[in-house]
């Protein structure tokens, strides 16, 4: 059976067949990833040596990654013993996937298309996660969608807020647009992802977010608010691009936590004051000090692949960028 090593030496087997990403999980050890689908990057690493199969289209890579050695580990199986240039998450390992019953507490339209849904817990549930993950909500009639957690309340029994944008005939867009109600009973399975802060002392924080990406970096937000201030980093900034500037419907107001909030637009009106474009562009505009800042993305995939690209050519170290792409579906 084929090893496979990790750039902190740890190791594991991986069956022939097998996703490189689904063999790290049954070992215990958990890797980079999010939708496992092959549709996003966030499971993406370079193979040092060894030859692996693909298992799935990766869809987000191009010619130039796979000249590179780029892999996706959730659409690939080892052939034989292979090394990653990737390391395991073991602080992940505290946080188990487990099912939860919840109820609707309110929902809110805060745009056309976009709600803001509060579920609340069993009192004596203690959901556990990172700031930054996700969890999969299961509705009626068997359908189930991955979201965000929108707040930072780990190790309680306080709500789970939702950002959630309408899929163009979506099932599960109709419910929530359509017949969701306070009181619903749901449940939530759970969390998922690997979108977490890192420890980031006396370096820079970047936030890039596009539509209701936003929703895990208020969560992380809210959990750098609640930080000692001798751990948190030396400075935080919130890029998030939305098409028309009243898309922008939250706003940082925790006055526990400096953060510098830049609004982009990419279609504003002449008027718009603000700045306009694409948030990676904005933030490459700023000349940021890219050999002490960690970047997390969130939202588009387009926007993801484009940032990571453009930072990394920049001189932004590989592993101070995280990402979860949202990936379409009703």
């Amino acid at each position: 059976m084929p090893i496979i090593t990790l750039a902190n030496s740890k190791q594991y087997e991986a069956a022939l067949g097998t996703s490189l990403l689904d063999a790290a999980l049954s070992a215990g050890l958990v890797l980079e990833h999010s939708c496992k689908t092959g549709r996003c990057s966030s499971c993406k690493a370079r193979v040092v040596s060894g030859h692996t199969e693909r298992l799935r289209p990766e869809e987000v890579l191009g010619t130039v990654d796979a000249e590179q050695g780029w892999i996706l580990t959730c659409a690939r199986a080892a052939l034989d013993n292979v090394t990653l240039d990737i390391e395991d998450l073991g602080d992940l390992a505290d946080y188990p996937a487990r099912t939860w019953p919840a109820r609707i507490q309110q929902i809110e339209r805060v745009l056309h298309d976009v709600v803001k849904v509060t579920l609340r817990l069993p009192p004596t549930a203690k959901l556990r996660y990172l700031p930054g993950q996700y969890i999969n909500v299961l509705g009626p009639d068997g359908l189930k969608r991955a979201y965000s957690i929108a707040n930072a309340t780990p190790g309680t029994a306080g709500p789970v807020e939702l950002h959630i944008r309408a899929v163009e005939g979506g099932a599960m867009s109709a419910y929530w647009f359509g017949r969701a109600q306070a009181n619903d009973l749901l449940r939530l399975h759970g969390p998922f992802g690997t979108f977490f802060l890192r420890e980031a002392v006396g370096d820079h924080v970047v936030f890039l977010a596009t539509g209701t990406g936003i929703a895990p970096v208020k969560a992380m937000l809210e959990q750098l608010a609640a930080t000692p201030e001798d751990k948190r980093p030396a400075s935080v900034t919130v890029y998030w691009g939305c098409r028309h500037p009243e898309e922008h419907y939250w706003t940082p107001t925790d006055d526990r936590l400096s953060v510098r909030f830049v609004p982009v637009a990419s279609r504003p009106q002449e008027k718009w004051p603000g700045a306009r474009g694409h948030v990676q562009t904005v933030f490459m505009a700023d000349a940021p000090d890219l050999a002490r800042t960690w970047v997390y993305a969130c939202g588009s995939n387009d926007m993801i692949e484009s940032a990571q690209h453009q930072l990394l050519a920049a001189g932004l170290p590989a592993r101070r960028f995280h990402s979860d792409a949202f990936v379409v579906s009703g």
